[in-house]
């Protein structure tokens, strides 16, 4: 099955109650269809250092940060697909590469055990293969770049996606690429980290709120922006993997460790304002 490899776009997050999301979706019904996914349980494996530093640089609100994680969209095994994916947000614009294969192939490409010269032997090469390529060496070099990453959190969240309708579809009156998601029952733990697990943790978000996403290239519709101004509902600033740091690993951190991870954030701060550009200078480079 043919999937997204690329993606540059907006990402604006927002907090709203259960109440508000059924106003917004009674809104998007003219303009807007499930995707492919429709109602789907996300799984993600966070990988981090062993201070955190990921983490800590996330929720410093820097303008550019980097995140390296493996999703599924069901409880998987190991010959499931799943999705080795870099991010990056620099400049408010969000760079997304992934990169599909089995779960064991993937574990073991993160872990450091199945790379090699030619990368991981379960990768999913698809229609283009340079790019797959471009995208495995970027996510070797992150990995070299921080040298001990390892799995350190386990999200799991019920998400709702929304796209556009077809554009021959009269009332598609706007971009195509603008897509709405919801997602609730937002779950983290730093135990029992695996995409085979079944669903627990603690929450991120208090049981009466969704975070709501919009993802597009360019504005947002209209009437998209009318509900949000009816509703008086403001973008914000929310990770789930800072918010769950935050919320229930940084407390649980030893003094001693908490003060080494500390200067270590401050470190990969610095380094991070010098890598920003040119990670936006690569993302061009390919994306078109």
């Amino acid at each position: 099955m043919a999937y997204q490899k690329v993606f540059k776009r907006h990402e604006l997050k927002f907090i709203v109650t259960k109440e508000q999301k059924a106003k917004i979706l009674k809104a998007m019904e003219p303009h807007m269809v499930p995707d492919r996914y429709g109602r789907s349980t996300i799984r993600n494996i966070y990988f981090d250092t062993d201070d955190y530093v990921l983490a800590r640089h996330s929720i410093a609100k820097p303008d550019f940060k980097e995140k390296l994680r493996i999703r599924s969209y069901a409880r998987a095994d190991r010959e499931s697909t799943v999705f080795v994916e870099l991010k990056r947000k620099f400049d408010h614009v969000v760079y997304k590469r992934r990169v599909a294969m089995a779960e064991a192939e993937a574990m073991k490409w993160m872990q450091g055990t199945n790379a090699g010269a030619s990368g991981p032997s379960g990768i999913d090469l698809g229609t283009d293969p340079g790019a797959s390529e471009q995208m495995r060496k970027e996510i070797d070099y992150f990995q070299s770049y921080y040298s001990d990453l390892r799995p350190m959190a386990f999200l799991s969240y019920n998400r709702e996606a929304y796209r556009m309708k077809d554009p021959e579809d009269s009332t598609a009156i706007f971009g195509s690429d603008f897509r709405v998601t919801f997602d609730e029952n937002i779950l983290c733990r730093d135990h029992d980290i695996s995409l085979t697990s079944e669903i627990y943790g603690d929450p991120v978000l208090d049981e009466d709120k969704v975070l709501m996403e919009l993802k597009c290239s360019g504005g947002i519709p209209l009437w998209m922006t009318k509900v949000l101004s009816e509703e008086h509902i403001y973008k914000t600033s929310f990770s789930k993997y800072g918010t769950a740091y935050k919320q229930y690993i940084l407390p649980e951190l030893p003094k001693a460790l908490n003060g080494a991870a500390a200067k270590a954030g401050a470190g990969s701060q610095a380094a991070a304002k010098q890598r920003g550009p040119a990670v936006r200078g690569l993302a061009a480079s390919y994306i078109g």
